[in-house]
């Protein structure tokens, strides 16, 4: 298992996103950028939470349905969805969310623990949980989202800028 990270402490970012009609946190600074959805190319053998691989500026990146991962329902992908590109342990994968929300301000006050429910694997995934105007705000922690090993990302042989060939498809050496 994966050393957790810290708790972000009293005025730290978070940003929020939605999955379904829950919403989620991430620390801030784990976020790299924000795309819109574009269709993933499968990855064969992959766990049911990875979506496929994208190519981002010449770099292929897993993709990950964070619902699934988290145990919801598969995120159902549109125009609409959100490719958040976070960095974990030095490797970037995308999460494939609904949308993009807000940012938070963490207060003093703020971060919850989540309720014990008997299930240790709720404690790789939930960090705590934050009240709102907008209801339950669970801080998710994104260390187990990849198993140790998982799927990283690589740069297609070739060094090729993002062209249409490279989008749809991982050069094997």
């Amino acid at each position: 298992m994966a050393a957790l990270t810290k708790l972000p402490v009293a005025g730290a970012e978070l940003i929020t996103v939605r999955i379904g009609d829950q919403q989620f946190a991430i620390d801030i600074m784990s976020v790299r950028e924000i795309r819109g959805w574009a269709t993933s190319t499968p990855l064969p053998h992959a766990p049911s939470y990875v979506r496929g691989m994208i190519n981002l500026r010449g770099v292929i990146l897993p993709v990950v349905d964070l619902g699934a991962r988290l145990g919801l329902a598969p995120t159902s992908a549109d125009n609409s969805s959100v490719v958040v590109v976070a960095e974990i342990d030095g490797r970037q994968i995308g999460l494939l969310v609904d949308a993009v929300c807000d940012i938070l301000l963490l207060t003093d006050d703020m971060l919850q623990e989540a309720p014990d429910v008997g299930a240790e694997e709720v404690r790789h995934f939930v960090r705590g949980v934050m009240t709102t105007d907008t209801g339950i705000v669970t801080l998710i922690c994104l260390d187990e989202i990849l198993p140790p090993g998982g799927v990283p990302a690589t740069r297609p042989s070739g060094g090729a800028a993002s062209t249409a060939s490279s989008d749809r498809a991982l050069a094997i050496a």
